[in-house]
């Protein structure tokens, strides 16, 4: 394989937006310049989620208010899913709901039970400009929903309630990067 046809290979790790940081709640803008900057935004996104060991990365986490997610992420069936999607809309988020296990690279070492939907699609663009539509099931459609919540401005955490949600804020405020 080609080292320049391996995600993020070329990209330089880019520091991580923490929670608290109000870019995680302000709803991200459209692309509209598909030139050398954006493959570059997503060269560095692979980066800096691969660095983190996470499975997907919105850019308002590494401070780009801008409508673009990256993720390499496996479904339930352990097929690895690896891509990523400028400006994309949750076209169908259906099936059934479960509550998972779900963490995020902007809450290091934390997470909850959240629910989500098993399915979900999502249509955007390549960072060329070409129209992709991704299919997701399990884990993977969770992914796919957790990123496009970011681009809203939302984190998992708001979906939360109770003392889920309280449990999760609480050892937010005492992490080390919560201070």
């Amino acid at each position: 394989m080609r080292h320049s046809s391996i995600p993020g290979a070329r990209g330089r790790v880019r520091p991580l937006t923490l929670l608290g940081d109000p870019a995680l709640h302000t709803e991200c803008a459209e692309v509209t310049d598909f030139g050398p900057e954006l493959a570059r935004l997503v060269e560095d996104m692979f980066a800096t989620m691969y660095a983190a060991e996470g499975v997907g990365l919105a850019a308002n986490q590494v401070g780009v208010p801008l409508r673009v997610f990256v993720y390499d992420c496996p479904d339930d069936e352990d097929v690895r899913h690896v891509g990523h999607v400028v400006n994309p809309r949750l076209v169908e988020a259906d099936g059934v709901v479960l509550r998972g296990p779900e963490g995020c690279l902007s809450l290091p070492g934390l997470e909850a039970g959240t629910e989500r939907y098993d399915h979900a699609v999502v249509e955007g663009f390549t960072a060329t400009g070409e129209p992709v539509t991704v299919h997701g099931t399990g884990w993977f459609a969770r992914c796919l929903q957790h990123e496009c919540d970011h681009l809203a401005g939302g984190v998992y955490v708001d979906r939360l309630s109770g003392w889920r949600k309280r449990r999760v804020l609480r050892k937010a405020a005492r992490a080390p990067w919560g201070r």
